[in-house]
């Protein structure tokens, strides 16, 4: 009800102007109450949606801040669709006023709406109190972290360390039954399982699922490579078939239509900020503009990355391959503002017409880090199933700094999820991170990788 009624108050202040403006200029003498109804629950449906998308009603996951922040990024795209909309029906140039004013009001309910819905909904759900099973400290280390980031939503009771496995299958009932006490003495509501073997965590979720314990459960890389699974009857008996991922022929040249066109509009768009940036790098130092690197892409292939230059000439000169660091001395100042604004990265549209390159997938890696990568694991190379892009989840729902594993598990998630629409979803995503300074934060200094 809380989200609804933040939904209904923007689309009414939207219905207002409409009515007290724009509904005047349409071409036509009378614009029928059933067009100023399809208008209105269009303005409805878009800023829905958007709100969907950018978690601005995630009030339970979400800070305050990242709601508001989320709601007037939904509100300003809405509005931005809208003014669009309005010039289609109108036939004209119309004043964008009345629009902005609209969007500025719906901004202001929507500040006052997150502080008073969080408020409600911390009233309203209680935080589960949550148990967390884990095998190795940085399991619990995930599993804390998740919590203490949620804390109005977790409250940690209590924790089981299950250190031996064979531990566990020399005396399993005896080891069941000490976790089920030690679960009701906690008094929990609900159990994390972070890092467990596959064996051991069927047994406990087992368990939780037959007491009604609600489980939330850290995937490892086998769960994310069977949740593409088909499920067929093979000899009247159900079998699970996992093969590689391959894309329908319909999505491959859809994504490939998406790609180009939304590249040329985007070149097009972008033209007087990719004259700017490169005036402003040859100004600075008088180095080239550009820079190429090699990095991984579709089946391992390698091609020519193309970005502007943020970093000093020589920034590898001992020839060592490494990602930037904070504070990382090799980056120029106008590199600092580029990389701030992710302007650096728009050359690379060109590779995306050329085909290296799509709006949509896995971060594109130097091989000399992905092989450092797939040392210590080799489940990396997976990512490379699919094209690598410009964007893509784990760079939407994680951080530069987010560790590789986790990035790994984002990208197959991904891949196991293919389709235009989720394709759609992370570039209308991408805005959100666009301007949040976390997304660009480089590793801790002293790393040449994101590991441990």
């Amino acid at each position: 009800m809380i989200k609804v009624l933040i939904v209904l108050a923007n689309t009414c202040i939207f219905a207002a102007a409409w009515y007290m403006y724009y509904r005047e200029k349409m071409w036509v003498n009378t614009f029928y109450n059933k067009g100023d109804y399809a208008v209105i629950a269009l303005y409805l449906i878009i800023y829905a949606i958007m709100a969907k998308i950018y978690d601005g009603l995630a009030l339970r996951i979400s800070r305050i801040s990242e709601l508001i922040y989320s709601q007037v990024i939904a509100v300003l795209i809405t509005t931005g669709i809208m003014y669009i909309v309005i010039l289609l029906l109108t036939r004209q140039w119309v004043n964008i006023m009345p629009l902005l004013l609209e969007a500025a009001i719906s901004c202001t309910v929507c500040v006052v709406w997150s502080f008073v819905a969080n408020k409600l909904t911390n009233i309203i759900y209680k935080p589960a109190r949550i148990f967390v099973v884990y095998d190795n400290d940085s399991a619990y280390k995930n599993g804390k972290y998740i919590i203490e980031k949620l804390v109005w939503r977790f409250e940690a009771v209590g924790e089981y360390h299950i250190s031996d496995i064979v531990a566990w299958y020399a005396d399993q009932a005896a080891e069941l039954d000490r976790f089920s006490q030690a679960l009701e003495k906690s008094g929990a509501d609900c159990v994390m399982l972070c890092g467990l073997a596959s064996s051991q965590r069927n047994d406990i979720l087992k368990y939780c699922i037959e007491n009604d314990v609600k489980v939330f459960v850290r995937p490892n890389i086998g769960d994310f490579i069977m949740s593409n699974a088909q499920i067929v009857q093979m000899a009247n008996l159900p079998v699970l078939v996992c093969e590689k991922s391959a894309p329908s022929l319909f999505y491959t040249v859809t994504k490939r239509v998406m790609d180009i066109v939304i590249s040329v509009i985007g070149i097009v768009i972008t033209s007087p900020i990719l004259l700017i940036t490169a005036i402003a790098i040859k100004l600075y130092d008088g180095g080239p503009v550009f820079y190429k690197q090699v990095r991984l892409t579709h089946n391992g292939k390698k091609f020519n990355i193309l970005k502007f230059r943020s970093m000093k000439v020589d920034a590898e000169k001992d020839g060592v391959a490494r990602l930037s660091s904070q504070g990382d001395s090799r980056i120029t100042p106008v590199g600092r503002f580029i990389r701030a604004c992710r302007i650096d990265e728009l050359p690379q549209l060109f590779n995306i017409i050329g085909g290296s390159l799509s709006i949509v997938g896995p971060r594109p890696e130097r091989p000399e880090i992905a092989e450092e990568y797939a040392k210590e694991m080799p489940e990396f190379s997976l990512r490379l199933q699919v094209k690598a892009g410009l964007t893509g989840y784990a760079q939407v729902y994680g951080k530069y700094n987010t560790e590789p594993y986790d990035k790994l598990q984002m990208d197959l998630l991904y891949i196991s999820r293919l389709g235009i629409a989720t394709d759609f979803k992370i570039i209308l995503a991408t805005i959100k991170v666009l301007f949040m300074p976390e997304s660009t934060e480089g590793i801790a200094s002293g790393q040449t990788t994101a590991k441990k």
